[in-house]
């Protein structure tokens, strides 16, 4: 576990687990739900287990100081030395307190760990929040790639680490 505590959020860590590990599984399927009802349909891009195991991966599960699981994040191999962020989602009631972002560092602190020079990921326009969250935190819009590069409401970036 690695304890994060900026100046604006309260004491977190975070343990990186499996995607299959309990707390990952409940936080997928709640972030899967938030997908249904902003584009009418759950995240549908291929998405494997041992993608998020090191070494070509990562899958971080964030606990407050009362022991609870706040949010998610995984890293997985995109290309050669890119990683892509997938599965990044912070519960309702933890959000606007500084939970992603801290979530947005510890995935980058571990991509740089795991040998990756940049990040990409994939968002939408109903998404305009996070789409702030990552041009705020020097991602740069980029053309669309993987599974959604041709849907119109996808949203790509990058950031080089």
């Amino acid at each position: 576990m690695t304890a994060v505590r900026p100046d604006h959020v309260p004491a977190l860590a975070f343990v990186e687990v499996s995607t299959e590990d309990p707390r990952g599984v409940e936080l997928i399927a709640e972030v899967q739900a938030v997908y249904v009802g902003l584009y009418g349909a759950a995240d549908d891009s291929p998405v494997a287990a041992q993608e998020f195991l090191p070494p070509l991966g990562t899958f971080l599960v964030a606990i407050d100081a009362n022991g609870s699981a706040v949010g998610c994040i995984g890293v997985r191999r995109h290309e050669e030395r890119v990683g892509e962020i997938k599965r990044m989602y912070v519960r309702t009631a933890h959000r606007r307190q500084g939970y992603a972002r801290a979530l947005l560092v510890a995935a980058e602190d571990q991509a740089r760990e795991l040998g990756y020079t940049a990040l990409v990921l994939e968002t939408g326009e109903p998404q305009p929040e996070a789409m702030a969250l990552y041009e705020g935190h020097g991602y740069r819009r980029i053309p669309g790639f993987g599974h959604y590069q041709c849907a119109p409401l996808s949203k790509c970036f990058r950031r080089e680490l």
